[in-house]
């Protein structure tokens, strides 16, 4: 059974995230402040008590050691506020006298500097003490001089200002909750907006999402934007495949039924062989229009491994065209994805190292390559190239360069298709060795 609960909302992570991390920081904080406060007041007193001890060894040492001199009484208490004791081997003065049971121990030990005294349990003498004790000699007499402070105001001052200082973190912490509840309110608005988006593309009552969002939502919103577009595309092929084919299908099948139909007309060789290219030319037009359906187009989450693929159609055409290389050059790894569906990167692939392969003199080299946020395909072969009056035919649906070659002339024409559907290009040019150099960019 687990103890914590992932939050299923965004606002929830922010808030079990953020509100503790804002509690122990300030918590951290005020302990700090606890200490520093500390620190302070200590290094405060202790820099006070050597500045008077030195006043006083100074007045001392202008009387020539006679502390008799000097102006005792109350008088150091009510200038400075502390308890003083000087001793010489004659006198001995600590003022107030209540102290006298708290200094006159110090007066005796050899420790010089500060002095802390702790928990003393003296009549009207204070049970914390700070102290500082100095030893000289004037004329080769020892004169010992102790100034101390009281420290249970300072300490109970501490405390009055740390406990304040408590109240204000924790006013702190109510301020940021209510802080943290807004902005986040505020942050998640785009999110309702995009989900009024949702609904209204649902509805039908918009057709992309438009609505203005952050940064971080942008990419979302371009990939669903994306997405629908590739489905209208893949809905408007369907619609043309099917139009298309209707069309293309209705005058042969009309033709066909009218020869079957007319009893009158013997069915010779000659109609025989009229009606097979018939029936020829309707198993191409639905050859044509059963591979374009089956063009994926751009796929949110599909995607392709161009060095594998390309290895594996290589090797295919190498057993095809065995008196003919295939090459492969690139500087990918076999783990680089191109955002391309499997199916249309073999057929770009297929058809145009198809068409190498029969054309080619003895060598197809593919390069695959990718710069700029772009996948770069570019495969030349040897042979004899194309003339520049027929290059800008390529492409061009049932178009062949030679009738003598088998093919039906839409290799060329699915491969644009394909890259167009991918906002690509294609570009054909002269090879370095006079064969037909195919090159074809894709964004990715």
């Amino acid at each position: 059974m687990t103890l914590f609960k992932k939050p299923t909302s965004v606002k929830g992570t922010l808030l079990i995230l953020l509100l503790p991390a804002g509690i122990v920081m300030m918590t951290i904080a005020w302990l700090i402040h606890g200490q520093l406060l500390e620190k302070m007041s200590r290094e405060f007193v202790e820099s006070r008590l050597q500045e008077e001890v030195g006043f006083l060894a100074h007045h001392i040492r202008q009387a020539e050691g006679n502390i008799d001199m000097l102006e005792t009484g109350d008088y150091f208490e009510k200038v400075f506020h502390h308890a003083f004791a000087l001793q010489s081997p004659e006198q001995t003065v600590i003022s107030p006298d209540p102290w006298r049971m708290l200094l006159s121990p110090l007066l005796q030990v050899d420790k010089e500097g500060i002095i802390w005294v702790n928990n003393a349990s003296l009549n009207q003498a204070p049970s914390d003490m700070l102290a500082y004790r100095k030893s000289f000699f004037i004329n080769d007499i020892p004169i010992t001089v102790i100034v101390a402070e009281d420290m249970r105001a300072l300490q109970s001052s501490q405390a009055n200002l740390h406990t304040w200082t408590a109240v204000v973190s924790l006013l702190l912490i109510f301020l940021l909750v209510a802080v943290t509840w807004v902005g986040i309110n505020l942050s998640m608005r785009p999110v309702a907006s995009l989900k009024a988006s949702l609904k209204g593309l649902q509805s039908g009552e918009i057709s992309r999402i438009t609505t203005q969002t952050p940064e971080e939502f942008k990419p979302l919103v371009q990939q669903l934007n994306q997405l629908l577009d590739s489905l209208d595309q893949r809905l408007e092929r369907s619609r043309e495949a099917l139009a298309n084919l209707s069309h293309s299908v209705k005058t042969p099948i009309a033709a066909l039924r009218q020869i079957l139909e007319d009893t009158s007309r013997p069915i010779n060789n000659e109609l025989r062989l009229e009606m097979a290219s018939r029936l020829a030319d309707l198993d191409k037009q639905l050859e044509a229009e059963m591979r374009r359906s089956r063009f994926a187009g751009p796929q949110i989450g599909k995607s392709a491994h161009p060095v594998k693929q390309a290895r594996e159609l290589l090797w295919m055409l190498g057993r095809l065209y065995q008196d003919k290389t295939f090459e492969l050059s690139t500087e990918l790894t076999e783990d680089t994805r191109w955002p391309i569906e499997e199916h249309d990167l073999n057929e770009i692939l297929g058809n145009i190292l198809d068409n190498a392969g029969k054309w080619s003199a003895a060598c197809v080299e593919l390069s695959l390559q990718q710069s700029n946020s772009t996948a770069q395909i570019i495969i030349t072969d040897d042979g004899a190239g194309v003339a520049d009056a027929e290059v800008m035919h390529l492409g061009q649906r049932g178009w062949r360069l030679d009738e003598q070659i088998p093919g039906h002339g839409l290799g060329l024409a699915i491969v644009c298709g394909i890259v167009a559907q991918y906002n690509g290009n294609v570009s054909f040019l002269t090879g370095s060795v006079g064969g037909l150099k195919v090159f074809i960019e894709i964004p990715i």
